[in-house]
């Protein structure tokens, strides 16, 4: 190991049934420019080929288990509780790092050694491949009382906040928003990187959520994150207005 990789990133991922694209995730984290990473996979009991594919590449992968659980975030739960690196991130089985991405987020906290999460931009991946830049919004006011504006595939937090904070299995999609959230208004210190590191499918669970469920997961994840009750009232009043918009718009 080279002395300027003496710094432990767990990465965890997370996968269920995901034969498709979990080669591409495990390779783009064993490829990766920066050797000193643990690499964790939890499976949440796949009938596919995945545990093949796990078995396949052991010899990447610190530790792995198969076994059911109650969905995405439990998984992350579980994944975090088996980590020992000073930084943790999390990637799931149908995304990508691009080669140098966990160098650059290493780089980063080196010098920033006070940062609680290192963050940055990702490609939005479409069905024909194509790809798009999502760029971080650093505004606090759409944080608040809109939507999640980091990027979680991109995120790596410190072992410390993971200590403190985790992932609310009651939500079904809104759990890393929530996560964030309480991370970030309890003044723990974020560094973005303003290039993208990961490469992100487009159409995940958000995307299945009626807008009932977007509104009553919003409302939980940002009531436990600490925003009253009036703030909370004023940001599902936002989120119908825009939804409104939107589909106006499109029609």
């Amino acid at each position: 190991m080279n002395r300027d990789e003496e710094l432990l990133v767990s990465v965890i991922t997370v996968v269920f049934n995901g034969e498709d694209y979990l080669q591409q995730t495990i390779d783009s984290v064993k490829n990766q420019t920066y050797k000193n990473i643990e690499y964790i996979i939890i499976d949440g009991g796949s009938t596919d080929n995945t545990i093949n594919i796990i078995k396949k590449n052991q010899d990447h992968i610190s530790h792995w288990i198969s076994e059911p659980d109650k969905g995405l975030y439990d998984a992350m739960n579980k994944g975090v509780k088996i980590a020992s690196g000073d930084l943790i991130g999390t990637i799931n089985s149908d995304d990508w790092y691009e080669l140098d991405a966990i160098r650059l987020v290493v780089d980063a906290y080196l010098k920033n050694p006070k940062a609680k999460v290192i963050h940055s931009n990702r490609y939005d991946v479409y069905s024909d491949n194509t790809r798009k830049v999502y760029a971080y919004n650093p505004s606090v006011f759409k944080l608040k009382y809109l939507s999640m504006t980091f990027s979680h595939p991109s995120m790596f937090v410190t072992r410390e906040v993971y200590q403190q904070y985790s992932y609310n299995i009651a939500l079904k999609s809104y759990a890393d928003y929530q996560f964030s959230l309480m991370v970030f208004m309890n003044n723990n210190k974020f560094v973005h990187i303003d290039k993208p590191l990961v490469n992100f499918r487009v159409g995940g669970i958000s995307g299945q959520l009626s807008l009932r469920e977007e509104l009553q997961q919003g409302f939980i994840a940002r009531n436990n994150a600490g925003l009253n009750v009036f703030e909370n009232i004023f940001a599902l009043f936002l989120r119908i207005l825009t939804k409104t918009f939107l589909t106006h718009k499109k029609k």
